[in-house]
């Protein structure tokens, strides 16, 4: 080691605790459901890659409004859906009700689930577990409550696909907190391998799209500043000046990734399905 290198200071360690509390601000802010319910086709896609059979005890992590949730339980699986924000539970209570499924829902931090070693045959997320703050710990707890030869499903956008561009472009506004990886890790195979290789049997993870579908470009960038609470946050801390910056840039982007020819927004999203089998 050079003696630059030596006298180099270490890295300071961002402070998790303070990022997960924004984070919690950022979720319960705005009504995410409203975003969430549109991604239910991701859900019902999982769970035929896992191969659900009727009877799994199933667990949903960081379930927000429930899609995975309902899936599952549509499947006659006994379901557990859980989350850090009780509003996002109380939609997925809301949605269970309606089409009359059985589903338990329990208030729980993805890096501290309140379940004993190997409860379930199955742990999914969808573009929820992705978001905390410590990645390793969150990775250590899916596959710890996941019985071995059960499965892990996990649904999360990629570094490159609009979702993963969004924040990107959110972050040159807003910029995130110093030390802390991107949730965009968690849509690379690479990272996968990182958190669940030495634990699982194997790993398969295939590129999807979903397709966001809005009435026009302004119409999606309304709903996006209202309802997602990332991006709500994001113009909340900027001067008029700053959001004017960044609507310029998001719709920027979304002329980047729109299909539609006739003023309306089709966007394909690319995210990362995978499975992993505990080992």
């Amino acid at each position: 080691m050079s003696t630059s290198a030596a006298l180099k200071p270490a890295a300071a360690q961002p402070d998790l605790a303070a990022v997960k509390q924004r984070q919690h601000g950022a979720w319960s802010s705005g009504d995410y459901a409203v975003v969430g319910t549109t991604l239910q086709i991701v859900g019902e896609q999982l769970c035929e890659a896992l191969d659900l059979r009727a009877g799994s005890k199933v667990l949903d992590v960081a379930a927000g409004n429930g899609n995975v949730t309902l899936a599952a339980a549509r499947r006659w699986c006994d379901v557990t859906s859980t989350d850090y924000v009780p509003a996002l539970l109380e939609r997925g209570q809301e949605r269970a009700a309606a089409d009359h499924l059985t589903v338990e829902f329990r208030e729980a931090d993805a890096e501290a689930l309140p379940f004993a070693d190997a409860s379930y045959d199955v742990v999914v997320s969808t573009f929820g577990v992705m978001f905390t703050p410590d990645q390793d710990k969150a990775a250590s707890e899916l596959a710890r409550v996941c019985k071995s030869g059960g499965k892990i499903g996990l649904a999360n956008w990629t570094p490159q696909g609009f979702i993963g561009q969004l924040f990107k472009t959110i972050g040159k506004r807003v910029p995130p907190p110093a030390g802390v990886k991107s949730p965009a890790l968690w849509g690379t195979e690479a990272r996968l391998q990182e958190m669940f290789g030495s634990r699982a049997s194997e790993i398969t993870a295939e590129p999807r799209m979903f397709v966001f579908r809005y009435r026009s470009p302004d119409h999606w960038l309304d709903v996006f500043k209202s309802y997602y609470g990332p991006m709500l946050k994001a113009f909340a801390a900027l001067d008029e000046t700053g959001q004017a910056a960044l609507r310029h840039d998001l719709m920027a982007l979304l002329g980047e990734f729109n299909h539609a020819e006739d003023g309306t927004v089709v966007v394909h999203s690319e995210y990362l399905e995978a499975v992993i089998t505990k080992r």
